[in-house]
């Protein structure tokens, strides 16, 4: 396997991170930059009286530093464009590079969630096993009396409050730009940790390690924007390892590799630390990092039956694969939907499109052919207006608004494309519920216009999600549960052992697709049980 580098003006079509760099766009530009000043990371030559010189004449041109990165002896700052030039000039920089922008791995709602995950969501008196922590044998591997391993999550924090979460052990960070890690706006870090260490309680879900198993440490890099930069995740890595943690999970991304970034997870290698990124959610051959570093192990999303997500990132470093297709886990409380959409005696996969509101009891109404949506139709009146939209939701929140404002009492989003997802860029907010459904069930219901739907949306603590940050975390959880058993073993030997005993998909050996196939936990744990650490 090998790293390449790529460009950050590389053309991002691909699904995942087209939706990802496009919300990045569309939000306010942060206030450490503008167009005439330049975020870069600044590496020093050995030499503590050279650096000293070199960071006063950053101070002398107007540079502010962002990130220390003491362990890769760089720094990350933002200075004047104009300024560029001097700073590479001088003795003891030995080397200037941009601070690429790591994107949140999209969560994205799923197309068509598994039925099992739909009919048996999570309520205080039943708990859910989602599927996941099946497949990858979590419940195979015998309970350990040693110490539990410290696994650190960089993502967008945790509601540390959640039921699935109280009595396990968390820690975390404070960061001035993104607040405390257990300040949450976001669904994709409780997500996350939800598959790794959800308590087995008679409530909610169940995680890879469900009987505190594991010890969280939480790092915090995304709060209100939906990136952050090579430097700040290469700051947080190093904050994992201070706080003693032995597994790193990073379910995020971007398409340019960074030296300093990359020597900071060759560093964290060399320390005996594991650290897991998800592949990328573009269905490209791209590259996508931390993932593509050779230190870092990329982990594919494949389905309940094996078979590999459509969006999941392909090519040589993908190296193990794992459940990233509708799975189920824990969000922050009340942000979760419970989304049923009925018409005569057949249920639809369905999701809440961006902002819809909740229902206080069951929708019930006739469907109507709304078309585009893209006028006001008084024929709506009294009706679901069922919407034909682009596979991004381009301008959704609009077309549901004239809905709205037709006298339309609910919605119901389709796109002839087999898969779409919800715009979340659309300002346009409507009152009425509104669902997102799959181009046939969308086909399939305009076959029964004039005919009565319902639509309800209720709020739980839980939410189906498909991505490979929702694969990465159970390769994670694995790795840790199996570890506790060895702790004489580092890093690599772990990664080494989950490699050769998981569950061979797609070609013989290992495949640019899924790698070396699907994380097995009990299979690794024989094997290392059976032939020891090894080299």
């Amino acid at each position: 396997m090998h790293t390449r580098m790529t460009r950050l003006t590389q053309t991002l079509t691909a699904v995942g991170l087209a939706v990802a760099a496009a919300s990045a766009a569309a939000q306010p530009a942060p206030a450490d930059r503008d167009a005439d000043t330049v975020r870069v990371v600044v590496s020093f030559k050995p030499g503590t009286r050279l650096a000293h010189d070199a960071r006063a004449l950053m101070a002398t041109l107007g540079g502010q530093v962002k990130v220390e990165l003491p362990a890769q002896d760089a720094v990350a700052i933002v200075l004047p464009q104009h300024a560029l030039a001097r700073l590479r000039q001088h003795a003891a920089v030995a080397g200037v590079e941009e601070d690429a922008k790591r994107y949140r791995g999209m969560a994205m709602p799923a197309r068509a969630p598994a039925q099992a995950d739909r009919d048996e969501v999570p309520t205080p008196k039943r708990e859910y096993t989602p599927y996941g922590i099946k497949k990858v044998q979590a419940r195979l591997v015998p309970a350990s009396t040693n110490a539990p391993i410290k696994v650190c999550i960089i993502d967008s924090g945790l509601d540390r409050e959640h039921p699935d979460m109280i009595g396990n052990e968390m820690t975390g960070e404070y960061d001035r730009g993104t607040g405390n890690w257990y300040d949450v706006d976001d669904p994709h870090g409780t997500h996350v940790a939800g598959t790794i260490a959800a308590l087995k309680n008679d409530v909610g879900v169940v995680g890879v390690n469900g009987a505190r198993e594991v010890s969280l440490h939480i790092v915090r890099v995304f709060s209100d924007l939906i990136w952050t930069y090579s430097s700040t995740l290469a700051d947080a890595a190093n904050k994992c390892k201070a706080a003693g943690a032995k597994v790193i999970n990073m379910s995020l991304g971007g398409p340019d590799a960074s030296e300093v970034e990359q020597r900071a997870f060759d560093d964290l290698e060399q320390a005996g630390i594991l650290s897991i990124a998800s592949a990328g959610n573009g269905a490209l051959s791209d590259y996508r990092y931390p993932a593509s570093y050779n230190s870092v192990m990329s982990v594919a999303a494949v389905d309940q039956n094996n078979n590999r997500g459509w969006f999941s990132q392909y090519n040589d470093q993908v190296e193990i694969a794992a459940p990233g297709v509708a799975v189920l886990s824990d969000v922050p409380h009340g942000t979760g939907r419970d989304t049923r959409l009925r018409q005569g005696d057949t249920k639809y996969a369905a999701r809440p499109t961006a902002d819809s509101p909740t229902t206080a009891k069951p929708v019930k109404a006739a469907l109507y052919d709304f078309d585009e949506g893209k006028v006001i139709d008084p024929a709506a009146a009294g009706k679901h207006c069922l919407i034909r939209t682009n596979p991004f939701g381009f301008g959704l929140g609009k077309r549901i608004k004239n809905c709205e404002d037709s006298g339309g009492v609910g919605a119901i989003a389709y796109s002839l494309n087999q898969e779409r997802h919800p715009s979340e860029r659309d300002k346009v907010v409507a009152t009425i519920p509104s669902v997102d459904v799959s181009g046939p069930d969308g086909v399939a219901l305009l076959a029964a216009v004039g005919q009565n739907a319902i639509i309800s949306i209720t709020a739980n603590d839980y939410d189906t999600f498909s991505g490979t940050s929702m694969a990465a975390p159970h390769v994670s959880g694995v790795a840790a549960r199996v570890w506790r058993h060895f702790p004489q073993c580092t890093g690599k030997q772990i990664r080494n052992a989950l490699d050769q005993s998981a569950l061979d998909l797609d070609a013989p050996g290992r495949d640019n697709l899924t790698g070396f196939g699907l994380v097995q936990a009990r299979a690794a744990y024989d094997r290392l049980l059976a032939q020891g650490c090894g080299a």
